[in-house]
């Protein structure tokens, strides 16, 4: 659904998606780990390392900068300008 969606050119959206995949794949690992729910947050750098996978510096500060995503998507009263076509490739 996210590529499809940045394939036709809403980049906000499917980033957006994106995002909520990762978000919900890393609070499955939570569950996992901890044996517990995972918090009710969306920050992604969060969740990994509640979810205690091995994060290589490169992954974390994917994580930081996919943060921004889910701001657009959840709050769009504060939207940052929108990606270009270049930055909304997955």
């Amino acid at each position: 659904m996210a590529t499809d969606l940045i394939q036709r050119e809403k980049p906000r959206y499917g980033l957006f998606f994106a995002h909520l995949a990762l978000e919900k794949t890393l609070k499955a690992h939570v569950c996992r780990a901890t044996k517990d729910l995972a918090p009710r947050i969306h920050a992604l750098l969060r969740l990994a390392e509640l979810s205690r996978l091995r994060v290589s510096l490169e992954q974390r500060l994917f994580l930081a900068e996919f943060d921004r995503y889910q701001i657009e998507g959840r709050y769009p009263e504060d939207l940052i300008s929108p990606p270009s076509p270049k930055e909304g490739r997955v």
